[in-house]
């Protein structure tokens, strides 16, 4: 399961103050800060198949590694993003579902698309800057991202920052992203990526 905050950075200012910032200074693990450049494709059938079943598909790669990726059953308030995820390491960025084959939910999803063709529909191209820090009783991911969301009808920006959830307590993570939204007078993100990307789609689609 994956669990996250996300937060809307207003401008690269912002970014550079949160990045620089030492509010987690004492929290923070040696040696886990670092800056790589993160490119992904979402995959889809031509009538939106897995999207209408809440499904996402992910190829994404980070740094010299390619990871494929299935979320599913996802919910979402104030910011906080709770949802299934799988993740297969590949070698390539072709789509196929097979790979997920072992886990009940990678099978189910093959029926979804069973027979047809999957294509990219959505894609990202982001920076991603980030460190780790440990409380004592968890362990959460700071990553800032700024980018750009693909889609064959334009292009919109991505400027966020996430707080992920390692090991310990939701309730912990939501104190840590106060802590930082109220510095910084940030807003929640309740939209993915992939959500983004489908909602210009759909809009212009119609």
């Amino acid at each position: 399961m994956e669990i996250e905050l996300k937060y809307n950075i207003p401008d690269k200012e912002t970014a550079d103050a949160i990045w620089e910032n030492e509010l987690f200074a004492d929290m923070e693990e040696a040696d886990t800060r670092e800056t790589l450049n993160i490119d992904a494709k979402y995959f889809d059938t031509e009538s939106f198949d897995l999207a209408r079943n809440e499904v996402a598909y992910r190829i994404r790669r980070e740094g010299d590694h390619l990871v494929a990726a299935l979320k599913w059953k996802g919910h979402t308030e104030d910011g906080l993003h709770v949802r299934e995820e799988l993740n297969v390491p590949v070698d390539d960025d072709t789509p196929d579902l097979d790979v997920f084959h072992q886990s009940s939910v990678g099978s189910e999803v093959c029926e979804l698309a069973k027979d047809m063709e999957l294509q990219s529909i959505v894609q990202t191209s982001c920076t991603r800057r980030r460190f780790r820090i440990d409380t004592g009783t968890g362990i959460f991911e700071f990553s800032i991202d700024s980018g750009e969301i693909y889609t064959k009808y334009g292009v919109q920006p991505i400027s966020e920052v996430e707080i992920e959830l390692f090991t310990g307590e939701t309730e912990e993570l939501l104190e840590i992203g106060r802590t930082l939204q109220e510095k910084y007078g940030l807003t929640e993100e309740n939209r993915s990526k992939y959500y983004r990307g489908v909602r210009m789609i759909e809009e212009n689609r119609r």
